[in-house]
């Protein structure tokens, strides 16, 4: 029988969610002795824009299952549209670096997140690189280290982006839903920043759902981990952070008790790239998606071998 790894991958997404949620996630994963990887959105707050996405197919629904107002909170919902949205890095900063003192990673999430998750697919190659700009140097400014490591808002990624990681020299990404690690290809091209994809499903796609009833459901999580594999799951701070505590020490409590370890991305990152002969290259689909998720996302797509890619 094999092992078994599970990762957790935090985006933290608004204001109010570093604010409240990381500090309380923090202090709960340092209890339990289990280690992590935030990704920090580091610019303007614009929450509230993203209720543009109104039209889009499934968010409506997904508005309601998830009970967003209660989760994100009327200002959080406001930000961007009545009052400017507050720079999150500026005003936060002693809070994200508590995270990096305290032991955990710290990653680049976006620059402004609503603008990354509905804008990527229409930004030019120079607007794509500008927003990543923003974002690195934010996170220079506050951990006085250039990043290492990013996670697209909204699993948002496409050529630009990851030629962008590439030249900043990024060692590792995690912008995709999928099921193992891989060298990402797009527009013909392969990449050589690594993806560690997101492989379960996140706690806000099964909320709601008749066919996911809230009792029981980090055991039903944990199920789906593979013997052998490498499993991310993504939380967010204002829902496990916040009102979704309850749901993050039960999926704590059934791990440890059925002895299941966490792993660190960077070490999963490290070990990668003393064998990165053995990654698979897979086309990167830009159109991907996942049950209770509404829009469309990058995704691991079919492999086309393994080996390195080109180093110009």
């Amino acid at each position: 029988m094999g092992s078994f790894r599970l990762a957790l991958k935090i985006d933290v997404d608004t204001e109010r969610g570093t604010r409240l949620g990381v500090p309380a996630l923090m202090r709960m994963l340092a209890e339990a002795g289990v280690p992590a990887t935030f990704f920090f959105s580091l610019g303007p707050d614009n929450t509230g824009r993203a209720l543009r996405r109104i039209f889009r197919p499934g968010f409506a629904s997904k508005v309601t299952r998830t009970n967003v107002l209660a989760h994100y909170g009327l200002r959080t919902l406001l930000n961007g549209v009545l009052w400017p949205g507050p720079k999150i890095a500026r005003r936060h900063a002693p809070i994200l670096q508590a995270v990096a003192r305290n032991g955990f990673g710290v990653a680049v999430h976006c620059w402004d997140h609503v603008r990354w998750q509905d804008g990527l697919r229409t930004m030019r190659a120079d607007e794509v690189r500008a927003e990543l700009a923003r974002a690195f140097q934010a996170f220079e400014s506050v951990f006085g280290v250039r990043p290492t490591a990013a996670g697209a808002a909204g699993w948002q990624a496409n050529a630009f982006s990851l030629a962008a990681y590439d030249d900043a020299g990024l060692l590792w990404a995690s912008d995709t839903r999928g099921r193992t690690p891989f060298l990402p290809r797009a527009g013909g091209r392969v990449f050589r920043t690594p993806q560690l994809p997101t492989t379960l499903p996140t706690l806000d796609e099964l909320l709601g759902r008749r066919e996911h009833p809230r009792l029981g459901l980090a055991e039903r999580v944990l199920d789906g981990l593979r013997p052998d594999a490498l499993e991310v799951l993504t939380l967010h701070a204002e829902l496990e952070g916040q009102r979704e505590q309850a749901f993050l020490r039960e999926l704590l409590d059934v791990a440890r008790a059925r002895g299941i370890p966490f792993v660190r991305l960077e070490d999963e990152a490290a070990r990668l790239r003393e064998q990165v002969e053995a990654i698979p290259i897979c086309e990167l689909a830009e159109n991907g998606s996942v049950p209770g998720r509404s829009g469309t996302l990058a995704a691991q797509g079919a492999r086309l071998g393994a080996g390195s890619p080109p180093t110009g």
